[in-house]
């Protein structure tokens, strides 16, 4: 009868040994699944705060590039400004250049004209 006592308490321990071993198991599937989860939301997290960084920096570049812009259409614009009152300022000047001439010119012809006594 020791035997099938012996068989009996051997089965008792098989038993409990594989219900320890599924506990055991079932433990570190969920241990496993919680690590993967907290993984994942710490990627997820890292990833968002790298999209706001990246955003941030795309807005800042975009307003340095609108302020450039901006700042090198009022320089255009000024450029522009004193070109046309530079122009205008040379116009004047040839155009008193020009009727100094046209006098100039008058006045040569006139004393041509009386050297050679046809105003007479």
């Amino acid at each position: 009868m020791a035997s099938n006592d012996q068989s009996f308490q051997a089965g008792q321990a098989k038993g409990q040994a594989q219900e320890k071993t599924g506990q055991m198991t079932e433990n570190m599937k969920q241990k496993a699944q919680e690590t993967k989860d907290k993984a994942y939301e710490e990627a997820q997290s890292a990833k968002d705060s790298t999209n706001d960084k990246t955003g941030a920096a795309n807005e800042k570049a975009s307003e340095t590039a609108q302020s450039a812009k901006e700042k090198a259409s009022g320089a255009a614009q000024t450029t522009k400004e004193k070109a046309q009152a530079g122009k205008e300022e040379t116009g004047g000047i040839l155009e008193k250049a020009g009727e100094q001439m046209k006098n100039m010119a008058q006045g040569a012809k006139e004393a041509v004209k009386r050297m050679s006594g046809e105003n007479e």
